[in-house]
């Protein structure tokens, strides 16, 4: 789904049930955090919530963007996509090349470039488009009231966790490269290199959408374009421009919090191992989750993992953009078709994205903006396995 697709969001009657929930969901949500949760922090909780409606009203994900400008030539999903990257770029690259901000370490994201990588990120291309929706994609469609999103993200969670079974041998093949090109050209260079790559890219989305059609979409609403923007700010739809600028600014933001760079997969993998472990199966001693930093996540709580509480803020952020847009989902009858589609994207998403080191948030976009050669591989072995996914959908019926 995209911004164009939407109607205009003001001509509906705000759906105050959903959003009196999910307010107090987020409220009452962060005082627990700040009250219950050791090491929990409440501010990125509820930054996950900000995300939320951000990605909400915009519409914004990964998964229909390529879609359209494979089957549609229209490229403005993508181009918001490089607008995003470069903004983040050029604020977290200088940040994580003095390694502090507010007085503490930083790192980015970066992934050595390898068989599993490459294969990780195929799978989660083609994945996310059986799935309908990316990491985040999934978690805003979720929190809006999706039913067959539901089943997506139950089986990305237990993708997720067989793929961190199978990954210590993963590690085992072979790697290409690793490092970053902050650390073998500098900064300034790799600002350049970045930004270059990234307006490339948009051009090349440019030149086939006005070979195609003769003209150039940017991802705009026409019959919104006399609304106030206060109105649209609250109730939606945004310009992919809006969308993007906010998403760009939150992953600064979550550096600027966690230390680290914006990640959604991660916390897929814990809700998935968290699920097992309530049902009497302990993940504790697989040799995954005896590593340092997933050893802590699992034995600690699910709001003490800065993903983990993300994805909550985003799920109930995205539900209460829903519920001022009045567009907040209803339970479906989904076709047995598309609830296969939704099982193998999900599955395929979660395993690659272990692989991967990452997933379209995690590997991509913040690998991209940290200067990472593998945030460019992804996104060539993502494409190439969205574009595989995209000719397999009408298998289902999508």
């Amino acid at each position: 789904m995209t911004v164009s697709s939407q109607k205009l969001s003001t001509t509906t009657p705000i759906n105050w049930a959903v959003v009196f929930i999910a307010a107090i969901a987020l409220l009452g949500g962060a005082a627990f955090i700040q009250s219950n949760v050791p090491g929990g922090k409440p501010a990125v909780y509820l930054l996950g919530g900000l995300m939320g409606i951000a990605l909400y009203h915009a519409s914004f994900g990964f998964t229909a963007g390529w879609r359209h400008l494979v089957t549609n030539k229209r490229g403005a999903g993508m181009r918001a996509q490089m607008l995003t990257f470069a903004i983040a770029a050029v604020v977290i690259l200088p940040i994580l090349q003095n390694g502090e901000i507010f007085g503490h370490g930083v790192i980015g994201a970066n992934a050595p470039v390898g068989v599993a990588m490459l294969l990780g990120a195929f799978m989660f291309g083609f994945g996310m488009q059986l799935g309908g929706g990316c990491a985040s994609g999934t978690l805003y469609t979720v929190g809006g009231g999706s039913t067959r999103m539901v089943v997506t993200l139950m089986f990305f969670m237990a993708g997720s966790v067989i793929g961190s079974a199978d990954l210590p041998w993963w590690f085992t093949t072979p790697r290409f490269t690793s490092g970053t090109l902050l650390q073998a050209a500098g900064l300034y260079p790799t600002i350049v290199i970045t930004l270059s790559l990234l307006a490339l890219i948009a051009l090349l989305t440019i030149i086939i959408e006005y070979n195609a059609h003769g003209n150039v979409l940017h991802g705009e609403q026409p019959q919104a374009k006399n609304t106030p923007y206060y109105k649209r700010l609250v109730r939606g739809p945004w310009p992919l421009i809006w969308g993007g600028i906010a998403l760009a600014l939150g992953n600064i933001a979550v550096l600027s919090l966690t230390g680290h760079t914006w990640s959604i997969s991660f916390g897929y993998t814990l809700w998935g191992a968290k699920a097992l472990g309530a049902l009497g199966i302990d993940l504790s001693q697989t040799e995954f989750w005896t590593w340092g930093y997933p050893s802590r996540a699992l034995k600690g709580s699910l709001f003490a993992e800065d993903t983990s509480a993300m994805n909550f803020g985003i799920i109930f952020g995205a539900a209460l953009a829903a519920g001022l847009a009045g567009k907040f989902g209803t339970f479906k009858k989904i076709p047995f078709k598309s609830i296969i589609a939704a099982i193998i994207g999900g599955l395929l998403m979660g395993y690659g994205a272990r692989l991967a080191s990452g997933c379209n948030i995690g590997a991509l976009f913040s690998g991209i903006a940290s200067g990472s050669y593998h945030g460019w591989a992804w996104l060539v072995s993502g494409f190439i396995g969205s574009y595989f996914g995209i000719l397999a959908r009408p298998v289902f019926r999508l």
